[in-house]
């Protein structure tokens, strides 16, 4: 696994003049070095994605399918693989890293399947006024042109899958930008990509240095821009071209909410264990892990120490092991910073329930109480394993200090009343409301993203299909209809 790794210059393996190492953050050892596109190289991919737009747009929706079906089967007879490439890259544990191959296999069967039905044209007939008799419209959605996707490191083959596989669903030319700390996983998805018929200078995975991302940010033949990854560079990028098509998928402070009604031991034993589970599952480095608890005052004493317990009987180790929960942090400096957020709420008077110690680039899973409003990890995103406990009284209360956040991403109620989910979903500030759960479910078909400072425009194969195009209407003269 520590071989040197060319990058896919449209549809091409090239090598650059210079490469990069990609380290494991639990060990430290090598996991492979990358080759780094010349600007030359990078000019080249971008002009040949931009030449072939029209005849990849134009390309049968059979064989964008039959490519996209390819890969979905591919991935899943490379499972064990890419998994094993995933943790090593960015240290999630094999288990989760597993279940993200498993997604990344469904993100492009969807995709397969949408391409087959996308664009059959919608008929509108025109003659409901005198002036349109005699008249049809066909209106169908035409790709906006090349897509440039910006995927982050926390979910290195997934989040590049939901770039890439709408993208070829509506026949959009691509270049993958993967990120610096995980481009592996990336570079093997352009290696199944190129197993395919789809036209040459249709993609390209190019792992180029974040600082050479403005030059492509701003090209004006990448039209439509896909970003995931952290509120300042995504509004950054939406800045700097204001006129172009940007999705943005940034953060999130993602709140679990405990109603009166949700009382049981069973209950409350479930709660627990979903919210444990899913405040540390990819050690925290989810935009939608529970970073904040908000228990109605019934509940509260009796539902802290169980997510407690629970915290504590998570796995921490080396994220190559089945029974690894939590593995480490990308990197030290990621864990050096939840660290100090940490510290300075124990240092204004939060109560450290458990956890609060960090080991290289691992940090122990944490729950915090009564965390003064003003210290950072009360309101930005943690994206660690660390997770507060709030008490309020009072569903409306609940609601309230849900809202009470710059981000709205997702939100989860732990409720059995549909009227109070209902009652949240019409009053939650957040892209998407799961009721009895916590708001770490995604579904890779449904529609994904954020209110507030959590983004702009949805994720989803479907809706990301949508959003790389536009409507074209073609009005018919003279019919008998």
């Amino acid at each position: 696994m520590t071989s040197t790794h060319a990058f896919w210059l449209a549809g091409r393996q090239a090598t650059g003049e210079t490469s990069f190492d990609v380290t494991n953050s639990w060990d430290g050892r090598l996991v492979g070095t990358v080759s780094v596109p010349t600007e030359a190289q990078v000019e080249e991919a971008v002009a040949a994605a931009h030449a072939v737009r029209d005849e990849f747009a134009a390309t049968p929706a059979h064989v964008r399918a039959a490519a996209l079906d390819h890969v979905s089967r591919r991935l899943a007879e490379r499972t064990e693989e890419i998994a094993r490439l995933i943790s090593a890259e960015n240290g999630k544990p094999i288990k989760w890293a597993r279940g993200e191959v498993g997604r990344a296999v469904s993100v492009f069967r969807f995709a397969a399947e949408e391409a087959r039905r996308f664009n059959g044209g919608e008929a509108q007939r025109l003659d409901t006024d005198a002036g349109g008799t005699g008249r049809l419209a066909l209106t169908r959605r035409i790709p906006k042109g090349v897509v440039l996707g910006i995927a982050p490191f926390n979910f290195p083959l997934n989040l590049s899958a939901h770039k890439v596989a709408p993208a070829i669903a509506v026949g959009a030319p691509i270049i993958l930008k993967p990120a610096p700390a995980t481009p592996i996983s990336s570079l093997v998805l352009g290696e199944l990509l190129a197993e395919t018929d789809l036209p040459a200078g249709s993609w390209s995975v190019l792992p180029v240095p974040n600082d050479r991302m403005p030059a492509l940010v701003r090209d004006e033949r990448l039209p439509v821009i896909s970003f995931t990854g952290s509120g300042p560079v995504g509004y950054a990028i939406m800045d700097s071209v204001p006129r172009k098509h940007t999705t943005l998928e940034l953060g999130g402070n993602g709140a679990a909410v405990v109603l009166a009604d949700w009382a049981s031991e069973a209950d409350l034993d479930w709660a627990a264990s979903r919210i444990a589970t899913f405040s540390n599952y990819q050690g925290g480095q989810s935009c939608i892990s529970v970073q904040r608890v908000i228990a109605d005052a019934s509940v509260y004493e009796r539902l802290v120490p169980k997510i407690v317990a629970a915290v504590e009987a998570q796995v921490t180790g080396d994220p190559s092991d089945d029974a690894t929960d939590v593995g480490p942090l990308v990197s030290e400096d990621a864990a050096r910073r939840v660290e100090s957020w940490v510290d300075e709420a124990v240092a204004a008077g939060a109560a450290l329930l458990t956890g609060g110690k960090r080991d290289g680039a691992t940090y122990a899973p944490t729950v915090l109480a009564e965390v003064p409003a003003g210290t950072t990890i009360s309101c930005e995103e943690v994206f660690g394993p660390v997770l507060t406990i709030t008490r309020v009284d009072g569903e409306q209360a609940a609601f309230d200090a849900v809202n009470d956040s710059v981000y709205g991403l997702q939100a989860g109620v732990f409720t059995h009343d549909v009227q109070t989910a209902f009652r949240a979903h019409r009053a939650l500030e957040v892209g998407g409301v799961i009721i009895g759960d916590v708001p770490s479910y995604r579904a890779d078909q449904m529609p994904y993203g954020g209110a507030k400072q959590s983004g702009v425009g949805r994720e989803g194969v479907a809706y990301a299909m949508a959003d790389y195009t536009y409507e074209r209407v073609l009005v018919l003269t003279g019919l008998a209809l």
